[in-house]
This record gives C-alpha cells, sequence and structure tokens, in this order.
C-alpha cells in the first residue's frame, strides 16, 4: 500500500505544479484532501496514524516525579493512598500535585495494588444456598427466626 501512497501523492504534486487544484486532483483519485495530507506528513507511523505534535506544557519533569514518589513512600505515608496523601500533605501547608497526577505516577510503579501495612482484604463469599424440594432433604444448625404474618410469634427453622 505504500508505494501506491507515494505514487498518488507524487501524481497529485506533478498535477498541482501544473496548476490543477489539490482537492480537484484528489477527487481524480478518489480520496479526500485531509487523506492526503495526513499521507504526505513526515511523521505518519506504518499504519496511517499520526503522533500529536505538540506535547503539553505543564507536564512533569523526572525530578518532581521522584519527589513526588519518595513522599509517598515516606513512612507516614508508605501506606496511605493519594486521596488520603493530598489532604495530609495540604493540611501541612504543602501540595506537590493533585490527586489523580499521584494516582498516574504511583501506577507504573505499581504502588497501588495494596498500600497498606496489612494484608488486602479477602472477598468471602457465601455458602451455597441449599434447596429442599420436599420434607427430610435439608437439615441445618442455623435457628434464625423468620418473619410471620402473625405479630410476636416467630418461626424457627431447625
Amino acid at each position: 500500500m505504500k508505494p501506491e501512497r507515494d505514487h498518488i501523492i507524487h501524481l497529485v504534486s506533478e498535477a498541482q505544479n501544473a496548476g490543477v487544484r489539490q482537492e480537484k486532483a484528489c477527487e481524480v483519485f478518489d480520496i479526500s484532501v485531509k487523506t492526503l495530507q495526513r499521507w504526505s506528513h513526515l511523521e505518519a507511523k506504518e499504519d496511517g496514524l499520526l503522533e500529536p505534535e505538540h506535547k503539553p506544557k505543564i507536564t512533569l519533569t523526572k525530578l518532581e516525579r521522584q519527589r513526588i514518589l519518595a513522599v509517598c513512600n515516606k513512612p507516614e505515608y508508605a501506606d496511605l493512598p493519594p486521596n488520603k496523601i493530598v489532604p495530609k500533605l495540604a493540611d501541612t501547608g504543602v501540595y506537590m500535585a493533585s490527586e489523580s497526577t499521584m494516582y498516574r505516577i504511583l501506577r507504573p510503579e505499581k504502588q497501588l495494588a495494596h498500600r497498606l501495612n496489612s494484608k488486602p482484604a479477602k472477598k468471602v463469599s457465601k455458602p451455597k444456598a441449599l434447596i429442599a424440594t420436599g420434607p427430610n432433604q435439608v437439615y441445618s444448625w442455623d435457628i434464625t427466626y423468620l418473619p410471620t404474618a402473625v405479630k410476636g410469634y416467630f418461626i424457627t427453622c431447625i
């Protein structure tokens, strides 16, 4: 596909040099002007997508990232998530980054999974429910009071 694209770009540029408008030359090849511009772009990837042409102006430097990681790993903050670290730092008058930025910095470092000193909570599932389709099929030691239509009278499950 790449040689075909290069050939079309060459033919369109020749037509433009001869005085034909770019839009009309693209119509002949049944492509849009935007497609031609994308193909002509020097930084186009193999899949035809372009890289962003600008970087955000307020990106954190490596030093700032390291400082945030160092603060998050201090003993007093090591077992806290960012939504608890940021307010504690704010109470001391320090602002390093927002909660979302701290999450974004801790995620690639694999420090978000479980930051507490204790073991992570285990998920406890309910026991499998037993179903009785007739008398004397299910026995239980559970003595739970079941609600009834009669006030003050409970039926026990035996």
